[in-house]
């Protein structure tokens, strides 16, 4: 990688997932030996490509400092939001000191732990010389349907059709400038979507279809899996 390049990692970690059905927020939950959000981070550390990680954490969160690496010197914490664009805009403000407009930002989900160096590089190499920047992401090859209370209307053409996965990266400047003018905004349920009601049109990089991110119970078993096999 280009060393003129500077690049920042922000982690949005401040949910308290919910659907997992857990006594505590599934970024805290064990897998394969560590938490879930130690294999994150760690995945991210070990890419050597960050200035810096900015990681939002709850106010009222009990596990953080508990973790080894809430003292590691390349880690810096923020105050989570009630959103996620809330947490992405606290860790944003958190390196604004440091960070120029023209710095990329990746920003990745907590409950994302089977990110590979790979993927992280292939994403910054492919958009090293964007203006805006892009998202990792996979192709959707389902069948997709349109439905409304119970019922199909229609089938969808799944060769327009990705799922969009993380990370994210764009330049600093311009996702602090997005996400500041489409705050309360419900349709923003990523970095990108915010990027897109902004008038950009952001880059898709296809990723692997590994980088799951742990949503339900049943995901924390193929995750362990994935990061055996990897």
């Amino acid at each position: 990688m280009n060393q003129s390049m500077t690049c920042w990692a922000v982690v949005p970690a401040a949910g308290v997932g919910k659907r997992m059905n857990a006594d505590r927020p599934k970024q805290y939950l064990p897998l394969h030996g560590q938490t879930v959000l130690e294999h994150t981070l760690t995945r991210l550390l070990n890419a050597n490509v960050f200035t810096a990680l900015a990681i939002a954490i709850s106010p009222e969160d009990p596990y953080w400092p508990t973790l080894p690496l809430a003292s590691h010197a390349q880690i810096i914490t923020a105050a989570g939001g009630k959103e996620r664009a809330d947490s992405v805009l606290s860790a944003l403000t958190s390196i604004r000191h440091r960070a120029q407009a023209h710095d990329w930002v990746l920003v990745h989900d907590a409950a994302r732990p089977c990110l590979t160096t790979e993927d992280i590089h292939l994403l910054i190499n492919t958009l090293r010389n964007d203006d805006v920047g892009g998202i990792l992401a996979l192709a959707s090859h389902d069948t997709l349907k349109s439905a409304q209370h119970g019922q199909i209307l229609g089938t969808l053409n799944r060769n327009h059709i990705w799922r969009a996965l993380t990370p994210q990266m764009f330049r600093y400047g311009l996702l602090t400038e997005a996400l500041t003018s489409t705050r309360g905004n419900p349709a923003i349920t990523d970095e990108a979507s915010a990027l897109e009601i902004a008038g950009y049109h952001p880059k898709i990089v296809e990723g692997r279809p590994d980088n799951i991110k742990i949503t339900r119970p049943e995901d924390l078993a193929l995750a362990e899996f994935y990061l055996e096999q990897q």
